[in-house]
């Protein structure tokens, strides 16, 4: 008797397979006779238009991606309304524009337009944020009206430290930025926590500058930090007075020169340098004075009694007079200096405070 063959059924994982290799083999296989898929293929490759159309379709494509990298890398200039540009994102190194350059700026707008757009970024809220141009914008403004359009390139949104580069390094290039202004930008981006100490930012903000022109700023930095609040014309300092007046600044007499100023005897800058001068010839006289005899008020041509913010004695203390943002500061030096001495004379300033 023959023996019977037992047949198995395919599981569904084979049937799966099955399927999968069955469609493969008819889509490998062509739907169309041989030269009917050539023919197809050929004419698929053949455009309808004629040649010239098919250059303008390439030049097209072309131009659509430079102005896509342009955009992205912030070489497109567009047209604004200025009424949308902002100038108040970060400090201006500039305190005043001077007249009869914003005169020839103006003429030469009305005459043959801007010719070099100005620098802006987009804000997240709307608008533009000015990077660099003020003089050009302020210009244009009072040429085209406020509600004129202006050129600008439209960058990619700087961090503040590399806007604040930006604005220095085109000034620097191309107009006369007071040396005043430049250690007042340099304060003023440390007090905004742009950077975190003075070397850092005059460091960064004039880094193609020589070290001698670095050390020049950081002094009249200085003097915006300690006399900015009290100057007048502090853009009409020279290098000479400002390097002068630093150097009595950092030997600690910026509260004998707020006194000086605080008269407010300076009513045009040659008469506030006069003030601030004499200041500084007292003070030199008195370096030059034995110690026995420092310290003693002399009366000045203006008939004030100008004292010096460092008192001397014979025990070895000092007491130094300084003047700060927050007030007045009595610094006591000296071995001889302890808590309880403190103590003393706080409680004796307290009883002469009362007295009055």
């Amino acid at each position: 008797m023959a023996r019977r063959r037992r047949i198995e059924a395919p599981s569904a994982e084979e049937l799966a397979r099955l399927d999968a290799e069955s469609d493969a083999g008819f889509a490998a296989k062509p739907s169309l006779p041989p030269i009917a898929q050539v023919a197809a293929e050929t004419a698929a490759r053949v455009s309808p238009l004629d040649e010239a159309a098919q250059a303008e379709q390439a030049r097209d494509r072309t131009d659509a991606e430079a102005l896509r990298r342009a955009r992205a890398e912030g070489w497109e200039v567009r047209a604004l309304p200025m009424a949308e540009v902002h100038t108040d994102a970060m400090p201006r190194d500039r305190l005043t524009l001077d007249a009869e350059a914003m005169e020839e700026l103006r003429a030469s707008l009305r005459s043959s337009g801007l010719r070099l757009p100005i620098e802006v970024s987009e804000r997240r809220e709307g608008g533009f944020d000015l990077i660099s141009g003020f003089r050009r914008l302020t210009a244009m403004r009072e040429v085209a009206g406020p509600e004129g359009t202006i050129r600008a390139f439209v960058r990619p949104a700087p961090e503040a430290a590399d806007a604040l580069a930006a604005m220095v390094e085109e000034n620097e290039i191309r107009s006369d930025v007071s040396s005043y202004e430049r250690g007042r930008t340099a304060a003023m981006a440390v007090q905004d926590g742009v950077f975190p100490d003075l070397a850092t930012a005059v460091d960064r903000l004039f880094a193609a500058a020589s070290k001698a022109k670095r050390s020049k700023v950081r002094s009249f930095a200085l003097i915006h930090e300690e006399l900015g609040d009290l100057l007048s014309w502090p853009g009409a300092l020279s290098e000479r007075q400002g390097l002068r007046l630093a150097g009595a600044l950092k030997a600690g007499q910026g509260a004998w020169l707020r006194q000086a100023l605080g008269t407010g005897a300076g009513t045009d800058p040659a008469e506030e340098w006069s003030v601030m001068e004499e200041a500084l010839d007292a003070l030199e006289a008195e370096r030059e004075r034995p110690v026995s005899q420092r310290n003693r008020p002399r009366e000045t041509q203006t008939g004030r009694a100008p004292r010096p913010g460092r008192i001397d004695l014979a025990n070895g203390m000092s007491i130094t007079h300084e003047v700060d943002s927050r007030g007045h500061v009595l610094r006591f030096g000296g071995k001889v200096v302890d808590t309880t001495l403190v103590r003393t004379v706080m409680d004796e300033i307290e009883r002469l405070l009362r007295a009055e």
